[in-house]
């Protein structure tokens, strides 16, 4: 028999929007108190500075303002879940805009609210069912802004990284949907249904070819907490390391993940 189609996970669209803004907001609050030492710091993304991660925070919410001043696509070509896979395409053209972008706003709290008011003004303006041309491909508005929140969680890990004693919060719900949809691009990239992966509390998917499991304890599990699967998901955290610091247990044969990740590069 073949095997049934997994159903799409689907997002609350008023709870994803209010996880972009609070999110926003957070990076907001701590941007303020950084000085021009810490601004100067190096990040873990290459030749970055922390006032480049932050520039680039900035970009990757106006995204949807550049969508949405493009032509609407006839129809839509991507699901949300695809879109992990097609981000490393324009890296080096979004270096680039990142570095003109941290030269053309030295105030960066002027700049992030900027991009808070005019978010949400344009929010207030298109449907969620609006069909956007991204760069991953065309999809709707809402779902777009589920790949907002992982970016804004993914950046603001990288910031927390980079200013020691920062420590921004991440919006819980940012946090879990980043998590569920990192999660089901994973079970996109090796479909299956016998390594059952799970990130208390968020998400729970399965995975990669073999005998499917049916019930009782699953014979390969893999477990993880939130931000250390994001930062397997997207390079940060390589998988034998994450294995020696203990912050991912793995049980059974087909356990062992390293050869799927990162899932987003």
């Amino acid at each position: 028999m073949p095997t049934a189609r997994k159903r799409a996970r689907t997002y609350d669209p008023a709870k994803i929007r209010g996880a972009v803004f609070a999110q926003l907001d957070n990076v907001r609050q701590a941007v303020r108190g950084l000085g021009p030492e810490q601004l100067a710091l190096p990040t873990r993304l290459g030749e970055w500075t922390v006032r480049d991660l932050i520039a680039h925070i900035g970009m990757a919410v106006t995204a949807v303002h550049r969508s949405l001043e493009l032509p609407t696509p006839a129809r839509q070509d991507v699901t949300v879940v695809q879109w992990p896979f097609a981000t490393a395409a324009n890296s080096a053209a979004i270096a680039d805009f990142t570095r003109h972008l941290a030269e053309e706003h030295p105030d960066l709290d002027a700049y992030l609210a900027d991009i808070d008011r005019s978010l949400g003004l344009l929010l207030d303006e298109h449907p969620g069912s609006r069909l956007l041309d991204t760069s991953a491909g065309s999809l709707p508005l809402d779902d777009y802004l589920v790949t907002r929140t992982v970016e804004l969680v993914v950046h603001t890990d990288d910031l927390n990284a980079a200013v020691p004693g920062l420590d921004v919060p991440h919006d819980r719900q940012a946090l879990a949907a980043a998590t569920r949809l990192l999660a089901d691009a994973l079970a996109e990239k090796a479909p299956g249904g016998s390594t059952e992966v799970r990130i208390p509390p968020y998400a729970v998917v399965q995975c990669v070819e073999g005998p499917r499991h049916t019930r009782g304890t699953p014979p390969n599990v893999v477990e993880t907490d939130p931000l250390t699967w994001i930062r397997l998901a997207t390079g940060r955290l390589a998988w034998p390391d994450a294995l020696e610091a203990a912050q991912v247990s793995a049980s059974g044969e087909r356990s062992d993940l390293g050869g799927l990740l990162p899932v987003m590069s």
